[in-house]
């Protein structure tokens, strides 16, 4: 019997493909709509306990406290060594830092759908609790632009997920390009939020506060701990989001579309152990209400839904191809935003 996701697929590669091959100068167009929406409501109507998934876990503030102070105390050792031991800090940051505060982005991911408390402020100061071993202030501003991904995927002009076309043309075809574009990664995310429209405005006054116990952090940091404790916290930050590391190949994961007959992929490998279950990426955007905890229920509680799904193996294997075949651009996204869609026939 052929499942909803095969059908779903089916109708994805005819929109998609109908639009030519894999695209080298621009992105993918299409006419059809965000595919999460309707397969949630399908999930609801075949699968109505899955309702029962649907909450928060303050769970996750516990695990945010306890890695954050973990972060704090590795920072203290690699403090303790000196400036002149940096290299150990680099190193320490690329093997365990890293993974750490990928975590707490996950988390600042949850605390902006507001799956942990129930109360908005609540979830608002996880966020920046987890926020604070990153050294640059994020979470406020993830949470401004991260809803909009969710309701205009796949829209240049609302979607800050995909890359700007200056980044695919500059950066997006060769294979040092796309190895400088991951390296870089946290930078160009930063550039892209001045091209999209009518976004709720970033600063505010959770942005103030956001700022403002990052930087005492980091300022308590560097008296207290020294400059090595700083820079290990900055590294654990650049290589948990970038610098070739194998973490960096979750953004590549998540909506490139290496299979033109879907835009998001899933990842369910042990590193998701480590990355509050990130991987899971068609369940969080069928159902951004449920905590990150419970993803896994979901996809068990609803496989016909998910099995027919193409998927990705491993981070590192997809970083090494997307660098090195010449295949996947920069340009292998979906674009749904009116200025590309093809006209309806």
């Amino acid at each position: 019997m052929e499942t909803h996701a095969a059908r779903a697929n089916a109708f994805q590669r005819e929109q998609i493909v109908a639009a030519g091959p894999v695209a080298r100068d621009s992105f993918l167009p299409t006419t059809l709509k965000r595919p999460h929406p309707p397969r949630r409501r399908a999930i609801l109507a075949a699968h109505p306990e899955v309702a029962s998934l649907i909450g928060h876990d303050p769970r996750t503030a516990a695990i945010t406290l306890a890695v954050v102070l973990g972060q704090t105390l590795v920072a203290a050792f690699c403090g303790g060594l000196g400036l002149g031991y940096w290299w150990v800090a680099v190193l320490l940051a690329i093997g365990l830092g890293a993974f750490a505060n990928h975590a707490m982005f996950v988390v600042i991911h949850d605390a902006c759908h507001d799956v942990i408390f129930k109360g908005l402020s609540a979830n608002k100061w996880v966020g920046i609790l987890a926020d604070l071993p990153n050294t640059l202030p994020t979470a406020m501003g993830f949470r401004c632009y991260h809803i909009r991904h969710h309701s205009h995927l796949g829209d240049y002009d609302y979607d800050a997920d995909l890359p700007s076309r200056w980044e695919a043309r500059v950066f997006g075809r060769t294979w040092y390009g796309k190895a400088a574009w991951m390296f870089f990664f946290p930078l160009f995310q930063g550039f892209r939020l001045r091209r999209l429209k009518a976004t709720v405005p970033m600063w505010g006054r959770w942005t103030f506060i956001n700022a403002a116990c990052v930087f005492l952090y980091d300022a308590l940091v560097l008296v207290l701990l020294g400059p090595n404790a700083l820079l290990y916290l900055f590294a654990s930050f650049w290589f948990s989001v970038g610098g070739l590391h194998p973490l960096a190949a979750r953004w590549i994961s998540e909506h490139y579309t290496f299979d033109a007959a879907q835009e998001t992929f899933d990842y369910y490998g042990s590193l998701n152990i480590v990355a509050l279950n990130i991987g899971y990426h068609n369940e969080h955007h069928d159902f951004p209400d449920v905590p990150w905890t419970l993803l896994p229920r979901l996809k068990e509680m609803a496989p016909s839904f998910y099995d027919g799904l193409a998927t990705h193996a491993s981070w590192s294997g997809l970083l090494v191809r997307f660098i090195f075949d010449d295949s996947f651009t920069l340009f292998t996204r979906v674009d749904r935003s009116p200025a590309t869609s093809p006209p309806v026939s």
